[in-house]
């Protein structure tokens, strides 16, 4: 299975959604590598990258249901190399 890193970004406007998107990312905390947060006070949003390590499938879903949840805009940006990862 080959798998390679992408960046998601995240804007959060409707806190409503937070706890739906953490769900989401519990599920599939096993491909994160790690996120960062930062609140946008200002403009009464919040910024998150999500840094994962996953297949092209697996990284498009992730986008797409956090991108599918009200208030919450996602997309990815993906690395040009693969690994290839034992299943």
């Amino acid at each position: 299975m080959k798998t390679r890193v992408a960046v998601i970004g995240i804007i959060v406007e409707d806190p409503n959604s937070v706890s739906a998107l953490n769900d989401l990312l519990h599920e599939y905390a096993p491909c994160i590598i790690g996120r960062m947060g930062i609140p946008y006070r200002a403009h009464h949003l919040n910024v998150i990258s999500v840094a994962v390590d996953a297949t092209d499938d697996t990284i498009s879903a992730l986008a797409g249901r956090i991108g599918s949840l009200p208030g919450i805009s996602a997309k990815a940006a993906y690395s040009n190399a693969y690994t290839d990862e034992e299943e």
